[in-house]
């Protein structure tokens, strides 16, 4: 962080809440652990994702951000504690359970199919396609032309909205840094879910794009969606944020508003090695 920025067998997975329903949604990592051979990532850290809200998770190089963030993926399984969506344990819950269960997530490094069109990449990620099962495109021709019709035209709105249509047709590797992040997010956003956990999603990415990232995320928040993100660009994150985890050694060090928590002499220890 810059001194600029600090001074400026598992239970049943829950269901999938009807929109009305999705506000009561909390993702949270309780008292978690993770060990690599004799280094402790992580050290009884707990987060809360409130729902509707972008939830930021900040802190030095080696604090356990992308650790706490695995765990709450899917990708990690703690040693010990508990990682809970709407009360139920998901702690051994694998990915594409969560992914069913609401919860989706992007890479810092994007990881479209470099050559498959930008709308093709989109369509591979949408759920549940009937035309995926051989019995269904022998038996269930309609069905499957109106779902296939159906994920083109979420695909293509999220593209509108993110002014990547004209590109619809071209290769996802032609794209930019910052457009491929913008189309690994509309990837995420296929599988409909409730919460979307971002990993640095300004890396490698120009300001201006940054700013239309920022803007489609809070849109996002707006109807509905829950959101947690590891960043490093503290100007992005306190654009974003409407609560911070600052983590130092795999603990969570502070927490609170952005302001708060950079106005905390812990942390300005932590990032700065002041006194």
């Amino acid at each position: 962080m810059t001194q600029a920025a600090l001074d400026s067998a598992p239970a049943a997975a829950p269901a999938r809440a009807a929109p009305g329903q999705r506000a009561q949604r909390v993702l949270a990592a309780e008292a978690v652990s993770v060990s690599f051979g004799g280094v402790r990532a992580l050290d009884g850290a707990s987060v809360s994702l409130a729902p509707g809200r972008i939830t930021g998770l900040v802190g030095p190089n080696g604090a356990g951000k992308s650790t706490l963030f695995n765990v709450l993926a899917g990708t990690q399984r703690p040693r010990r504690g508990t990682v809970r969506l709407a009360g139920a344990d998901i702690t051994r819950m694998p990915v594409h359970r969560r992914a069913h269960a609401g919860i989706a997530r992007t890479f810092q490094l994007a990881r479209e199919l470099d050559s498959l069109s930008v709308l093709e990449n989109l369509l591979l990620a949408a759920p549940r396609q009937p035309g995926e099962r051989l019995g269904n495109l022998l038996l269930r021709r309609g069905a499957v032309r109106r779902a296939e019709a159906a994920a083109i035209e979420r695909a293509l709105a999220l593209l509108a909205r993110v002014r990547l249509t004209r590109l619809a047709d071209q290769p996802a590797g032609a794209l930019s840094g910052g457009q491929k992040k913008l189309l690994e997010l509309c990837r995420a956003l296929m599988l409909e879910p409730d919460i979307v956990l971002l990993d640095e999603p300004a890396a490698g990415v120009n300001p201006a794009l940054i700013e239309e990232l920022c803007q489609f995320i809070l849109a996002l928040r707006g109807e509905g969606k829950t959101f947690a993100i590891v960043e490093h660009n503290m100007d992005m994150v306190a654009a974003l944020c409407d609560h911070v985890y600052v983590l130092a050694e795999g603990r969570v060090l502070t927490q609170g508003s952005f302001d708060a928590v950079t106005a905390d002499t812990r942390v300005r220890q932590a990032y700065l090695g002041e006194p």
